[in-house]
C-alpha cells in the first residue's frame, strides 16, 4: 500500500492516543495494589504485597465469585444454546417475531432486571412470596437475596448474548449431516446432541468464555440482590473497599487486578482450546440451513421460547409497573393502594432529570465521535500495511480483559492526580465510555471491513486518490452498516453503564444508572421501581427511534 503524509502520521497518533487512554489509568491501578502505606497518598509511601496476601488469606470473596459466575455460566449458555436450537434449527411458529424479541433483554439491563426480581422474590416482602404465604406457606418461595438469586438474574440478561452467538454458529451450519443422521434412524434429541451440539462447539465455546469473563465482572445484580445478604463478590467488595474509612484502595486494586487476570486467563484458554480443535463444517458445497419439521412437539417448544420471553421481560416490567404505581407494594387486592406519588416524586428530584438529560448527551456523544475513530482504527488495523497496527489491536482490545467497574477505579486515581479539572464532570465520564466500549465498536465494525474487497480501494490508489479521500469516499460509505450497528450498541452500552459510572459520576454529572442504585439504597422499593421503569422507557423509545433510523441510513448498502 503506497503511504502518504496522512496515514503515516495518522497511526501513530491513534496508537498514541489509545496507550494514553488504556494504560494510565492502568498505570495507577497496579501502582496503587502495591501501596501498604496511606492509601490517600499518591505516589505511595511504602511498598509491599501485603494487599495480594490478604486476597489468599480470606479466599471467600474469591469464591463466592468463581460460584455465582460459573452457576450463572451454565444457566445463561443452556438458556442461549436451547433457544438458539429451537428458533433456528426447528419451524415453530412466529420463528422471526421471536428471534427480534430475545434482543429486549439486552435492553432492559441486568441493573432493572436485578430491581425487578427483588420486587418478585424479595423475602417477605416479594409479590410472588406474598402469594406463596397467603396459600398458607410459612416460608418464602424463593430468596431472591442469595447466590442462587443473583445467578438467576445474571444468566436471565446474558442468555441473550449467548444466544446471539450460538444462533450465529447454528445458521451457518450445513443440514445434511443432521439430515443424514435422521436417515440413519437416530432421534431428534440424539441427532441434537451428538451432531448439532459438536458442529457448533466454537459458537458454544465463544458464548461460554464470554459469558463467564462477563459473569466475573458483573456488579449490577451483585450489588442489588447481595448487598442485603451480605453475600460478596468482587466487584461489590470493591466497591465496599472505597467507600470504607479510610478507604481501602490498595486492596480494592488489588482485588480488580486478579479479577482482571482471571479475565485474561479464560480469554487465552478459549483461544487455546479453539486452535487445537477442529471444528470446520462449511465447504465449498453450497447449502441453505433449513428447520426441521417436528410435528405438534413445536407447541412445546414455541411455548418454551416464549417463557424466556416472559420470564426474562415481561413479568419484571409487569412487577415494576405494578409496584411504581402503589404506595406499598402488596399483590393482596384488598391492601392495594394506587398512586402516582412515586412518578411526581422522581420527577421532583433535583438529579433525576438532569441524570437522564446527561445519559442521552453522553451516549449520543460517544457514539457519534466514537464510531468514525474506531472505523478509522478498524481499517488500520485489518486493511493497511502500516507498522505497529498488531500492537494497535492489542490496545483496543484491553479494556475486554478489565471489568468496567475496575477500569473506573483507576481512572479515578488518573484523573485525581491529573492537573486537568476534569474529574466529576461529563468530559471524564465521555473518555471513560468511550476507552471501555473500545473492543465493542471495533469487533462490530471489523466483521464488515473483513467483508469488504480490497480491489475497490485499490482502484481508488491506482487513479492517484489520496488516502483521506478514499476513505470519504469509498471505504466508509462501504462500512456504513457496520458503522451503524457500531453506534447503536455504542449508544445502548453507554446509555445503561454502571460500573465505570459509579467511581466517576460527580454532583454535575450525574447519571441514570447510579442514580437509580443511589435511590434504591436511600429510598422505597416503590420509587426506585419507578425510575427503573422510566429509564427502560426511554431506552426502548430511544432504541425505537435510533433502529428506524438506522434502516434508512444503512439501508441501501446492505
Amino acid at each position: 500500500m503506497r503511504s502518504s503524509g496522512t496515514n503515516m502520521w495518522i497511526a501513530p497518533l491513534l496508537l498514541l492516543v489509545c496507550g494514553v487512554l488504556v494504560f494510565y489509568p492502568l498505570i495507577y491501578l497496579v501502582t496503587e495494589s502495591f501501596n501498604i502505606g496511606d492509601a490517600q497518598i499518591f505516589p505511595p509511601e511504602e511498598y509491599g504485597m501485603d494487599n495480594y496476601w490478604e486476597l489468599f488469606e480470606e479466599p471467600k470473596i474469591i469464591l463466592n465469585t468463581l460460584w455465582v459466575a460459573c452457576l450463572a455460566t451454565v444457566m445463561a449458555v443452556l438458556f442461549g444454546f436451547v433457544q438458539a436450537w429451537i428458533i433456528t434449527r426447528t419451524a415453530i411458529p412466529g420463528r422471526a417475531r421471536l428471534e427480534r424479541l430475545m434482543q429486549l433483554p439486552y435492553y432492559m439491563t441486568p441493573l432493572i432486571g436485578a430491581l425487578s426480581w427483588g420486587v418478585l422474590l424479595g423475602p417477605k416482602t416479594g409479590l410472588v412470596n406474598q402469594v406463596w404465604r397467603s396459600m398458607g406457606f410459612s416460608s418464602d418461595f424463593f430468596n431472591i437475596y442469595s447466590p442462587w438469586g443473583i445467578a438467576w438474574v445474571m444468566a436471565l440478561f446474558e442468555g441473550t448474548v449467548a444466544f446471539v452467538m450460538i444462533a450465529a454458529s447454528m445458521k451457518s451450519m450445513d443440514p445434511s449431516l443432521e439430515e443424514s443422521s435422521r436417515v440413519l434412524g437416530a432421534s431428534k434429541l440424539r441427532t441434537a446432541l451428538k451432531i448439532t451440539l459438536p458442529m457448533v462447539a466454537p459458537g458454544v465455546l465463544s458464548a461460554t468464555i464470554f459469558v463467564f469473563a462477563e459473569m466475573l465482572g458483573s456488579f449490577a445484580a451483585a450489588f442489588v440482590l447481595g448487598i442485603p445478604g451480605r453475600f460478596f463478590v468482587v466487584t461489590t467488595a470493591i466497591w465496599e473497599a472505597t467507600l470504607s474509612y479510610p478507604p481501602d484502595y490498595g486492596r480494592a486494586a488489588a482485588m480488580g487486578l486478579s479479577l482482571s487476570g482471571a479475565m485474561v486467563l479464560t480469554l487465552a484458554a478459549a483461544k487455546f482450546i479453539m486452535r487445537k480443535g477442529s471444528y470446520a463444517t462449511i465447504s465449498g458445497k453450497a447449502f441453505r440451513p433449513r428447520p426441521m419439521e417436528i410435528g405438534a412437539i413445536r407447541w412445546l417448544l414455541m411455548a418454551i421460547s416464549w417463557g424466556y420471553i416472559v420470564v426474562a421481560v415481561i413479568l419484571p416490567l409487569m412487577a415494576l409497573t405494578l409496584t411504581s404505581f402503589e404506595r406499598f407494594a402488596t399483590v393482596v387486592v384488598s391492601q392495594m393502594q394506587f398512586t402516582i406519588a412515586n412518578y411526581e416524586t422522581a420527577l421532583a428530584m433535583g438529579s433525576l432529570a438532569p441524570a437522564f438529560g446527561n445519559s442521552l448527551l453522553l451516549g449520543i456523544v460517544v457514539a457519534t465521535l466514537g464510531v468514525p475513530t474506531i472505523g478509522v482504527l478498524a481499517w488500520i488495523i485489518y486493511r493497511s500495511r502500516m507498522p505497529g497496527r498488531g500492537a494497535m489491536e492489542f490496545l483496543v482490545m484491553v479494556p475486554q480483559a478489565v471489568p468496567r467497574l475496575v477500569f473506573g477505579l483507576g481512572l479515578l486515581w488518573a484523573w485525581i492526580n491529573i492537573p486537568i479539572p476534569i474529574y466529576g464532570t461529563l468530559w471524564l465520564l465521555g473518555i471513560a465510555y468511550f476507552t471501555v466500549f473500545m473492543p465493542l465498536g471495533l469487533r462490530t465494525i471489523a466483521g464488515v471491513v473483513l467483508q469488504v474487497d480490497k480491489s475497490l480501494e485499490e482502484c481508488a490508489r491506482v487513479c492517484g486518490a489520496p488516502w483521506t479521500y478514499q476513505m470519504r469516499t469509498i471505504t466508509l460509505p462501504l462500512l456504513r452498516p457496520g458503522l451503524v450497528a457500531a453506534w447503536l450498541l455504542i449508544f445502548i452500552a453507554s446509555v445503561r453503564e454502571l460500573g465505570v459510572s459509579v467511581f466517576l459520576m460527580g454532583p454535575n454529572s450525574k447519571v441514570v444508572a447510579p442514580a437509580i442504585v443511589n435511590s434504591w439504597l436511600s429510598s422505597s422499593s416503590e420509587l426506585s421501581a419507578a425510575m427503573a421503569l422510566m429509564q427502560t422507557v426511554m431506552v426502548f423509545i430511544a432504541v425505537a427511534i435510533l433502529f428506524r433510523v438506522a434502516r434508512k441510513v444503512g439501508g441501501d448498502v446492505v
